[in-house]
């Protein structure tokens, strides 16, 4: 298979934000965009996002709930499934 250029114009502000997140994944920016096009191949379409792993708000404010439960002394708490199980179901 040989190989050809790719010539694409960019804002230098989204290249090398691009840049910084291939970076942070282990890929260049020449690997990125061949994974981008073989996929979209398979896909027949724009296939999917690559991104670090940043939880979206709803997640974030599930963690920190969580971690403010977690800390909380006054919070329920169960030591087996059975109890927790008969909570839920009162």
């Amino acid at each position: 298979m040989g190989s050809t250029n790719l010539n694409i114009r960019t804002d230098k502000d989204v290249k090398a934000q691009a840049e910084k997140i291939f970076d942070a994944l282990g890929l260049n920016m020449t690997t990125a965009i061949n994974i981008f096009l073989r996929q979209a191949i398979r896909e027949n379409g724009i296939p999917f996002e690559i991104k670090l792993n940043v939880p979206n708000e709803i997640t974030a404010a599930a963690i920190r709930e969580g971690r403010s439960i977690a800390h909380d002394r006054n919070a329920i708490g169960y030591d087996n499934m059975d109890d927790l199980k008969a909570a839920l179901d009162a």
